[in-house]
């Protein structure tokens, strides 16, 4: 008879044990269940020209891009390289495509993707051959590299009113923009800069440096404004971090 109530205080003791019942906390115990819930900054790349990677006493995280990043708390990434375009290859050698493989594609995906650039294409001798298709080929290659990330194009940038073979690139872009379904940033028809820096007319003379082409500091900081400004507009100023 004591062998048989020492096994039920056994049995008793192990289900008790294995209640569903909350643990009693000493006084004064922090809650555990209260923990906050820390958001990691989202991860923006950037690929771009000298607008986006910097020139010439401007470091790339003092160009919009940098500003950008700053502005919406955003872990920017800033790649490219000055001279350079979806064809255009500037003094590394390299266009979007490859300077896309050495310094992104390698990495974990972003939260979103943004490439601008256009403006050394335009400069380009034949700036149409072959345009369209090393547009189309680089953003449907982020697309599949990573899929379900956005990718944003932004038009090209311009020092004051652009040119032609400017605006010719800029179709370009829109219609493959278009075709791709990805959005399309456009400062050429959002006219962010207008007139001639040397000549002192339009917003150039306050944003501008006297090469007539680079956003000064000030205008690196309306550019990011304009930036984020059409973001917000395409509901991608918060993407998911």
């Amino acid at each position: 008879m004591r062998r048989k109530l020492t096994y039920g205080l056994m049995a008793l003791a192990l289900i008790t044990g294995c209640s569903a019942s909350p643990a009693v906390e000493p006084q004064g115990a922090p809650s555990t269940s209260a923990t906050p819930q820390i958001r990691r900054a989202p991860v923006v790349m950037f690929l771009g020209d000298s607008y986006t990677a910097g020139t010439g006493g401007m470091p790339p995280e003092r160009t919009y891009a940098g500003d950008l990043s700053r502005k919406l708390g955003w872990q920017g990434i800033i790649g490219g390289h000055p001279g350079t375009g979806f064809l255009a290859r500037g003094r590394v050698g390299k266009n979007f495509a490859r300077l896309f493989a050495d310094q992104f594609a390698w990495r974990p995906a972003p939260d979103m993707m943004i490439i601008a650039g256009g403006h050394n294409d335009a400069t380009r001798r034949n700036p149409m051959n072959g345009l369209n298709d090393a547009v189309w080929q680089l953003v449907n290659g982020v697309k599949e590299r990573w899929p379900g990330v956005p990718v944003v194009l932004v038009g090209p940038m311009w020092g004051g009113t652009p040119t032609k073979q400017g605006l010719a690139v800029r179709d370009v872009m829109r219609t493959v923009a278009g075709q791709l379904q990805v959005p399309f940033v456009d400062p050429l028809e959002e006219k962010w800069i207008m007139g001639d820096v040397r000549r002192g007319t339009g917003n150039a003379d306050l944003y501008i440096r006297r090469d007539g082409v680079h956003p000064n500091e000030t205008g690196n900081a309306y550019f990011a404004d304009k930036m984020l400004a059409a973001l917000t507009r395409l509901g991608l100023d918060r993407p998911a971090g």
